[in-house]
């Protein structure tokens, strides 16, 4: 999974800085954990493609490019988003 993420943020988006961490394992215990990781991921990502979006847009656009079945197999997703 955070293969497919990183690939799929990095087609739509070209960024400048892109780091995509499996935090599963600090979540063990807590609702959405999965065994074997993949549940709970944090992101950074720099793009200009961000530079005219509002936080919330920002947001929007990285859930569509990651779309419903990327989306629909993770529990948690923290975004770090800026321009540049």
């Amino acid at each position: 999974m955070t293969t497919e993420i990183r690939t799929r943020l990095e087609t739509a988006f070209t960024p400048t800085h892109l780091d995509v961490v499996d935090d599963s394992e600090s979540h063990r215990g807590h609702a959405g954990f999965q065994e074997g990781g993949e549940s709970h991921f944090n992101v950074s990502i720099t793009a200009p493609a961000f530079a005219e979006m509002s936080r919330v847009a920002r947001h929007r656009a990285v859930h569509a490019a990651l779309g419903p079945d990327v989306m629909g197999q993770i529990h948690a997703l923290a975004l770090d988003i800026k321009a540049g």
